[in-house]
């Protein structure tokens, strides 16, 4: 364990990094509360989504590698900021009308439009928690309803009336003119009609927490804070929790890093701590945009998983956190032969390289054996050079290759098998076109043909390799990138593709000298 532990003190993996970092904001005591919190927040106005997965994984990686540098013990709270108003509608949900007439009311006030739960925010937490627990993230949910009710919130709220002063003061800062002549941090809950009142305050009561105000129809009303019926807002909500609960460690997107003074400085305001936060770069679409989900530009959980497994969503997520990436469906493929290297490459490494490797994190250091013995890549070549359309036929050119394997021993290649066609016929065949080779190409593929034809070494997958890169060579191609590049767009109708010879020996050298005749005939750029 002393080396594990001296290892990861000294590791540049990302999450031991920001590990140390909070260990050493604790200044080497352990906390009085007993534990270390970490803190993932959820707005159930709608249903879980990559970016709460992104969140809740990243947060227990670090989390794990606190464990592995420190013996606190920790927690990791999934708050719901289910006492919001329900400020729009989502789209795809039924009972339009009966949602239209709930604007505005807490989410757990609202009825379910599915009717399976007793509001629409409980349904939307289950939602959240059969989400988390699919994954095996181990958490602790708390409802900000549940908690703001049964005065868990009390104490917070109360001192946020004596505090008021200064709340607003930071609040204001960062306000419009016409912003700040309205604003609150208080938002109570009309005792009528049960809405959150976005209104303005006339007087805050420090004495007794409460709040008077003018509801929209001119009538003035008195509340306590306490019990629910004030909630904050959002940005002061955020700091305020964090005093409330002691949490130590809480990430968020870049959207949110203009605000980390206010969250910090409420957080103060009200007797906290700031935590140590992480704060990650967004995703972007295909074009470079920024995913928005009303815009649906970005690739959703449940794409990815039409087409790849969660490990490989997990390493994606792992790599680069502070750098923004493309997550298109194009990246999927690269995700799933990037995250089987590094768990072939795990066992042979020293321990050092282990702590590096993104394996260890997906994995908490339980790291499975690969058996991916065809890269996923070359499966979707295959899947489109042989029209499979389903497992039995790409298994009978994979048992070719690897005898020794079969969908019982190799569950995770027969898995991606099933991936791969999925994957070619959505989004491979669609957009897919050869074209005719030129007159060297054209030599070159003669020559190849050739060789393959007096080949005689079977399946060896690297001995082919070598004849392919020899006609490169002799056929002088510079660079020799451009040989390559020649038999993707030729044969297989894609600008990139596998290691070739890996790919003859998957498909067969009588097979790959066929494919190489029907190319010169013209039949596939036809």
């Amino acid at each position: 364990m002393s080396e594990m532990r001296d290892a990861a003190m000294q590791s540049k993996a990302w999450p031991f990094e920001e590990a140390r970092a909070l260990l050493k904001r604790l200044g080497g005591k352990d906390p009085e509360k007993g534990y270390v919190l970490f803190e993932t927040g959820y707005g159930p106005s709608g249903l879980p989504h990559i970016g709460t997965f992104g969140e809740v994984l990243r947060t227990t990686m670090i989390r794990r590698a606190f464990e592995a540098i420190s013996d606190i013990p920790t927690r990791l709270v999934c708050f719901s900021d289910d006492l919001d108003g329900m400020r729009k509608v989502p789209e795809n949900v039924p009972q339009q009308e009966m949602m239209h007439e709930n604007l505005q009311r807490p989410l757990t006030s609202v009825p379910d439009p599915f009717g399976t739960h007793d509001s629409f925010g409980g349904h939307n937490n289950a939602m959240l928690r059969r989400f988390l627990d699919t994954f095996g993230f181990e958490y602790e949910f708390i409802s900000a309803t549940e908690f703001y009710r049964t005065g868990k919130f009390d104490d917070t709220l109360k001192l946020a009336t004596e505090r008021y002063d200064d709340i607003m003061a930071i609040m204001l800062k960062s306000l419009r003119d016409e912003r700040r002549e309205t604003y609150s941090c208080f938002l109570p809950i009309h005792p009528e009609t049960g809405r959150v009142l976005y209104v303005p305050m006339k007087h805050v009561d420090a004495k007794e927490h409460t709040v008077t105000f003018d509801d929209e129809d001119g009538r003035e009303w008195t509340l306590p804070v306490t019990g629910g019926n004030v909630k904050l807002q959002w940005k002061p909500d955020f700091g305020a929790r964090w005093a409330a609960l002691g949490v130590d460690f809480e990430m968020y997107g870049k959207d949110h890093s203009t605000n980390t003074p206010i969250y910090d400085g409420i957080c103060k305001v009200l007797g906290g701590r700031a935590p140590h936060h992480f704060t990650y770069e967004l995703f972007l679409d295909d074009q470079g945009q920024k995913i928005s989900k009303s815009k649906g530009n970005g690739l959703t959980m449940d794409e990815w998983l039409s087409y790849a497994s969660t490990d490989s969503l997990s390493y994606f997520m792992y790599l680069k956190p502070k750098t923004a990436k493309r997550m298109h469906f194009d990246v999927i493929p690269k995700m799933v032969d990037e995250y089987h290297q590094q768990l072939r490459a795990y066992p042979g490494q020293d321990l050092k390289a282990q702590l590096a490797n993104p394996v260890h994190h997906i994995h908490q250091g339980e790291v499975p054996a690969s058996d991916m013995v065809v890269p996923f890549q070359m499966l979707l070549n295959l899947v489109s050079v042989s029209g499979a359309e389903d497992k039995d036929t790409l298994w009978g050119f994979i048992r070719r290759y690897a005898p020794e394997a079969s969908p019982e021993t190799h569950p995770g290649l027969d898995n991606a098998a099933g991936f791969a066609i999925r994957y070619y016929e959505d989004r491979v065949k669609p957009t897919k076109t050869y074209r005719a080779p030129t007159d060297e190409e054209r030599a070159a593929l003669e020559d190849l043909r050739a060789r393959l034809a007096a080949w005689d070494g079977g399946a060896d997958a690297d001995g082919l390799q070598s004849e392919v890169f020899a006609v490169g060579r002799e056929r002088a191609f510079e660079p020799m990138r451009a040989w390559f590049k020649a038999l993707y767009e030729v044969l297989l109708g894609a600008s990139e593709g596998p290691r070739f010879g890996g790919f003859i020996a998957l498909y067969g050298v009588e097979n790959t000298i066929a494919l190489i005749d029907r190319a010169l005939a013209g039949e596939l750029s036809a």
